[in-house]
């Protein structure tokens, strides 16, 4: 090669937001991501890009078709392949000497203590509907005092959630126990954003389909969760700037230019978040009434 890869070249234009010597901490960590489709591709390629060099990855599909509009490894060249061995490929372009763990399965209960060893951080980028993996992810992370955070491309917006140590857990703030999975996707949707910035611009109510577990998307979204996961990454490994913990999250919605920051104390126990589940749960029946 006429231009050997270089570390401190290949990011030396970090440096100013961090110093020297935090890059080269970021050099060392080890993230944690499960899922990669619309934000989890994106996510990784970003750490990348920030300088991060060691990573976990899980996903067990595939590239098709309709994961063109989001997906940042969904190509023509690249349907049909693994997930996981696309968006390695890709953040390997950007740095040779990266070091990436492939769990082709995904992540499960059999797994999971594999997945999270050694990891600094975990970055949630598993499919909405992915209620066990997500349930059993977050409650090792909490196990284990493993800071966990979460970006939900909503819209054309992003809503952000943080686990810290210590804090409330993920269980604490969405109450799902052994709830049936269609109020745990209720709660998910409702907790996840408790602003509900991205609700009045929905031009078409009947694509959201619990039942057949589908949901509009935009690459905007995810390219915004990035962005924001991203950031709260640098913060948790570099210990330092303001990393919000639930039960205080944050929703930015690019297409109705407005930031708002949440507090739900007790999470979906709080009397607001109880009200809106059960405006959920009604929404969901009508929508199931009407698809019969």
């Amino acid at each position: 090669m006429s231009n050997p890869f270089q570390y401190e070249q290949a990011f030396s234009r970090n440096i100013g937001w961090v110093t020297p010597a935090e890059q080269q901490q970021l050099r060392g960590k080890r993230i944690a991501i499960a899922g990669g489709g619309g934000v989890g591709g994106v996510h990784l390629l970003t750490l990348a890009r920030l300088g991060v060099t060691h990573f976990h990855i899980a996903d067990f599909d595939t590239f098709d078709i309709p994961n063109f509009n989001r997906q940042v490894g969904a190509m023509m060249s690249t349907v049909g392949q693994p997930k996981a061995d696309v968006l390695a490929r890709m953040a390997r372009d950007i740095n040779p000497d990266i070091d990436i763990k492939i769990f082709p399965e995904g992540v499960h209960a059999d797994n999971l203590d594999e997945f999270l060893a050694g990891v600094d951080l975990y970055v949630d980028a598993l499919d909405f509907f992915a209620f066990d993996a997500r349930q059993q992810t977050f409650a090792a992370c909490a196990r284990l005092g493993i800071p966990a955070t979460t970006a939900a491309p909503l819209g054309m917006g992003a809503a952000l959630l943080n686990f810290m140590p210590g804090k409330m857990t993920f269980e604490e703030y969405f109450g799902w126990g052994d709830l049936p999975e269609q109020e745990k996707a209720i709660r998910f949707v409702v907790g996840l954003a408790p602003a509900g910035l991205h609700r009045n611009y929905l031009m078409v109510p009947g694509s959201v389909n619990f039942a057949e577990r589908r949901g509009p998307s935009t690459f905007m979204a995810c390219q915004l969760c990035a962005g924001i996961i991203a950031t709260e990454s640098l913060k948790i490994l570099l210990g330092r700037g303001d990393v919000l913990a639930a039960p205080w999250g944050m929703q930015f919605d690019a297409y109705r230019n407005k930031l708002k920051r949440t507090w739900r104390p007790g999470g979906n126990r709080h009397p607001i978040q109880r009200l809106a589940i059960a405006i959920g749960r009604r929404q969901f029946a009508r929508m199931a009434a009407a698809g019969r």
